[in-house]
């Protein structure tokens, strides 16, 4: 199957993000990292076998403990659910989606700067 146009699902995405950083992770560490209380190391395992059966990561089994890594690049994935989100829930507006996101979380004045920045950039 082809991962250029899959969507992870809210669980996939926190583990993408966990391998994204780390640029490979057995399952134990992605569980460690996601430091959730209320699902078990089995429930990481299942999630990321599944991840693997879609095409979202690989796994190396050459040792007893399985390495995965993302087989998705995190520019493209965020760039596909924002795009899908503009259109399912902003009605195709990028400046209602930005708006709300500025309005909803403090931005630093280093964020707030380089957002300044790249909109110059687009006049």
């Amino acid at each position: 199957m082809s991962n250029n146009n899959i969507k992870p699902t809210e669980g996939e995405m926190e583990i993408l993000q966990v391998l994204w950083q780390n640029g490979v992770a057995t399952v134990r560490e992605v569980h460690e990292a996601l430091n959730k209380k209320d699902s078990g190391y089995t429930t990481t395992l299942k999630l990321m076998q599944i991840m693997h059966e879609k095409g979202l990561v690989e796994r190396d089994t050459n040792q007893k403990t399985h390495i995965y890594k993302a087989l998705v690049s995190q520019d493209k994935t965020e760039k596909q659910l924002v795009n899908k989100m503009i259109d399912n829930v902003f009605n195709g507006s990028a400046a209602r989606l930005v708006m709300q996101a500025l309005g909803n979380h403090s931005a630093s004045a280093d964020e707030i700067e380089e957002i300044k920045k790249y909109l110059d950039s687009l006049k």
